[in-house]
């Protein structure tokens, strides 16, 4: 396994605080987004479905509920640990690299809510997205799920501080270098903490570039968790369904 304990990714998405931050996601919005998915996609009740970077595992959890026989997967060890209190006969959670391929084959690959483009070594964005099209069967399906990077930079907010469960997060935004980066600093305990996000700024031209080197087709493309058309200078997201 590749596992890096150095890089931002390994140490930030391990450690709990990284949860409490985002604790106030959208549930709601997730589980719609799914749903959207499921239906689009007919995936099938007893499907096999990899829900790639899954963190905790809360979406794994949900495509479980639909019917489908998923496997979460994810770098953190701890978040892995966490999510393995809700397993049952077809609902696994691995500690996985998605740099590198699953042997068993999936009908359905999840990559959502922007867990990719992490890697500060550019190539290893083609390789996660071979190492996808290498786990799916012959029939598979493939679904990434990214921030529409030129709406993300045009709107980006400086500075902000965002306080939960009593921590106060002063958080920095800057587009730099082709990443978009976010600093977050606190203190919890008497002990400081800093931690950097870099996410790289892959507009669609860059996916596109990426899935024609790597013999991926790009079936189809949408801008939000309704599944309506993508629009680079308007859209919040952008959706890939590939094979």
């Amino acid at each position: 396994m590749l596992k890096e304990k150095n890089t931002w990714y390994a140490s930030w998405f391990d450690t709990p605080y990284y949860h409490i931050l985002y604790k106030d996601r959208d549930h709601e919005e997730a589980q719609l987004f799914i749903d959207n998915l499921n239906q689009y996609l007919n995936i099938a009740e007893d499907a096999k479905v990899l829900d790639l970077a899954c963190g905790r595992g809360r979406h794994s959890i949900y495509l479980n509920k639909l019917g489908h026989n998923v496997i979460g997967a994810d770098l953190s060890a701890n978040s892995i640990n966490y999510a393995k209190q809700y397993e049952n006969e077809n609902l696994k959670f691995v500690v996985h690299d998605m740099r590198e391929p699953f042997v068993e084959k999936f009908d359905t690959i999840l990559n959502l809510f922007t867990s990719f483009g992490y890697f500060p070594n550019e190539k290893d964005n083609l390789v996660t997205l071979k190492a996808i099209q290498e786990s799916l069967n012959e029939y598979g399906l493939a679904v990434l799920d990214f921030m529409n990077v030129e709406k993300v930079i045009k709107n980006l907010v400086p500075t902000e501080v965002k306080t939960v469960e009593g921590i106060d997060f002063h958080i920095t935004r800057k587009y730099e270098d082709g990443f978009i980066i976010k600093n977050i600093k606190f203190e919890d305990n008497g002990e400081s903490f800093d931690f950097t996000e870099r996410v790289r700024a892959l507009t669609l031209d860059d996916f596109e570039k990426m899935m024609d080197e790597a013999g991926i087709f790009l079936l189809d493309t949408f801008g939000n968790y309704k599944l309506q058309k993508f629009h680079k200078e308007e859209s919040d997201r952008l959706i890939m369904i590939f094979k």
